[in-house]
């Protein structure tokens, strides 16, 4: 793999985590600056900001993992309370969002709520320091545990994948805050690494959880030092090398640009994937390229859930067969999700495609929501789409209730880091242009032809589908393209400028309008949010003969509290009855509810009623014997505010009357 040469600094960017450096080979790039300041992801941050942040540092506390930080640094005593070896990635991470959170703050305004986190910061950021040993080296498992075993043990010992998370922290502070205090640890930890690792190094060796890559090209683009980004191409090419056993959990089976499909442990695959997508912007390798595209759409077309959500397998996390996708036994763990979108993000960077922003619109309002409460105070490691009747919940990290916090609390700190700059993932430029890939609203910002080109959005979305777009700035007389992304779910919009109907239609996607736009002019996007029902391919077993209802970007399902008198398990949606769509302003915060009309069976009585199988006939048009029971209406709710009130049962998929 190969980098074009440059002496040149890096250069000032979006401040996200995704800052490509000067030379990418990419369609698009991050908006140079974006904001929400309104609506329904204002809310979702606000509680985020505001109570998750908060707590997430306290259970870091009392969960042992300031105090393991602590016996690294000599200045406690005690046991290592950690149950873990990659208990540090969960204090980066907070310090991730933490820092991403400043970002949003002007400091010295007398905000006292603001002050207190970049104290706490801080203070954290010099508790790491005092942790790290003077060659580099930063891991408390090891050093107050195994001092004498470093990267002995690389398939569980997460060592570089600890490291990643400390190198992403550390580019978003100095990102936000301009302070190098983290950065000069991540540097540190990155050149002890680079010291160790490598082709005629003391190891050739990858870590069994693939992380520092995509860390290290952003560690690159931070500092401008090629020796960062040459590292992560090491690492990337040396899975499949067979360097772990060849084992297909650690992503050693085959390497990436010979894979047809992706498979194993499912965040291990997707982080790698994100690094190769960040490696394919910075090289232009065409095959990398190829590697990245294919993998991303077998994912899409056979692996997928429709909540976005990734994972079939509690055990070992991983990945199923294609078309492998089970309701009450989906592991669909949040920070697959989270993965999701960082790939996603990157290739709709790398390709200009807007297929990729259709998959994290999915994943953003259903796969990756559902794993907080609506309150910020709880969180699902694992995200079902059916909780059956009477299910009795194992606990712990396979819970399919929300939990305060986990023993590998891995997906707290990392709903709260994308929450914090998800504002980064909204908006791209082309240099000719600004791109909108997600409604809400706030001020995005384009270049066009080395001008600014603002946009303020105002939306209810997704409870509504009109998208308001008003320029506030405009480069002089000169044209430009303002492109909004049509929802792949949408069949029906509309568009308008300044009250004037355009019949420019939407290609691949993208509805892109090009024109001299003054300051003040008005664009009205209204897309079309009828409810609709949604059956999957033929070759997904778990759901033949079953529907899901969607409404937007939103997918529903139904929940034991909203229909007293039983259980899920026996309730059948009439198809042939419409769908009504009623907002409930009283109700998880503020939802739209979906109506629809349904059966609960009567299961039937036979003799043999102990024996769960009957003789088919052949002649029946049905697989079942004609539904007998109430009659009932069913009120679907939002998925990604399931599990807010009481514990019940819950199903995405409706068999069919």
């Amino acid at each position: 793999m190969t980098y074009p040469a440059s002496d040149e600094p890096p250069r000032p960017g979006p401040q996200g985590p995704v800052r490509l450096g000067p030379f990418a080979r990419t369609a698009l790039r991050p908006s140079p600056t974006a904001r929400i300041d309104d609506g329904f992801w204002s809310v979702r941050r606000d509680v985020n900001a505001n109570i998750s942040i908060p707590q997430g540092l306290a259970l870091l506390e009392s969960a042992g993992n300031l105090h393991d930080l602590r016996l690294a640094a000599g200045t406690a005593t005690g046991a290592y309370r950690g149950q873990y070896p990659f208990m540090d990635s969960d204090v980066y991470k907070w310090l991730e969002a933490a820092s991403w959170e400043l970002a949003h703050h002007q400091q010295g305004t007398g905000d006292a709520r603001a002050r207190r986190l970049a104290d706490d910061v801080e203070r954290i950021i010099a508790l790491v320091a005092e942790a790290q040993q003077d060659d580099g080296y930063l891991n408390t498992w090891f050093q107050v545990t195994r001092d004498d075993a470093h990267y002995q043990d690389l398939r569980w010992g997460h060592e570089l994948y600890c490291a990643g998370h400390l190198i992403q922290a550390a580019v978003a502070h100095h990102r936000s805050t301009g302070r190098s205090g983290l950065l000069d640890v991540a540097v540190r930890f990155a050149d002890q690494i680079d010291s160790v690792f490598g082709h005629g190094k003391q190891i050739d060796g990858i870590d069994g959880h693939p992380e520092v890559e995509t860390a290290l090209v952003e560690l690159f683009r931070e500092t401008g030092e090629r020796r960062y980004l040459d590292l992560a191409g090491y690492f990337v090419d040396s899975h499949g090398r067979g360097l772990l056993g060849s084992e297909v959990y650690c992503q050693d089976r085959v390497p990436l640009r010979e894979a047809q499909n992706v498979e194993g442990h499912a965040v291990r695959q997707l982080y790698l994937m994100a690094a190769a997508a960040d490696l394919a912007a910075e090289s232009g390798e065409a095959e990398l390229l190829r590697a990245n595209e294919r993998l991303w759409q077998a994912m899409t077309a056979t692996k997928t859930h429709i909540t976005g959500g990734l994972g079939a397998h509690h055990d070992e996390e991983d990945f199923g067969d294609p078309y492998e996708l089970p309701n009450e036994r989906a592991y669909c763990e949040t920070c697959a999700a989270i993965a999701s979108i960082q790939w996603s993000w990157r290739m709709a960077l790398l390709t200009g495609h807007a297929r990729y922003s259709d998959l994290i619109e999915r994943t953003l309002f259903n796969g990756f929501l559902a794993g907080v409460s609506l309150d910020g105070e709880r969180w699902l490691y694992v995200n079902p789409l059916q909780v059956r009747d009477g299910h009795t919940d194992p606990g712990g990290d396979q819970s399919a209730r929300r939990t305060r916090w986990f023993r590998c609390a891995c997906c707290p700190p990392n709903v709260m880091r994308l929450l914090s700059s998800l504002q980064h993932y909204l908006a791209s430029t082309d240099g000719r242009g600004l791109q909108i890939h997600q409604y809400a609203s706030g001020r995005l910002t384009g270049d066009a032809f080395g001008m600014p080109a603002v946009v303020s959005v105002h939306t209810n979305y997704p409870w509504h589908g009109r998208i308001t777009l008003t320029v506030e700035d405009s480069p002089g007389d000169r044209p430009w393209t303002l492109a909004l992304r049509v929802p792949q779910w949408c069949e029906q919009y509309s568009v308008q400028v300044d009250g004037a109907a355009v019949e420019t239609r939407a290609v691949q996607g993208w509805l892109r309008l090009e024109r001299s736009w003054r300051q003040g002019e008005v664009v009205l996007l209204d897309l079309d949010l009828e409810p609709r029902l949604t059956r999957a391919d033929p070759r997904v077993d778990a759901v033949r003969g079953c529907v899901a209802i969607e409404r937007g970007p939103l997918v529903y399902c139904l929940e034991q509290v909203d229909h007293p008198g039983g259980g899920l398990d026996d309730v059948l949606i009439d198809t042939t009855r419409p769908l009504a769509v009623k907002h409930r302003p009283d109700l998880l915060g503020g939802v739209t509810v979906i109506a629809a009309a349904g059966q609960r069976r009567t299961p039937a009585v036979e003799a043999a009623h102990w024996w769960p199988y009957r003789a088919a006939d052949p002649v029946a048009a049905a697989t079942d014997p004609p539904a007998d029971g109430e009659r009932i209406e069913l009120t679907a709710v939002p998925y990604y505010a399931w599990a807010n009130r009481q514990d019940g049962s819950m199903r995405v998929w409706l068999p069919i009357l």
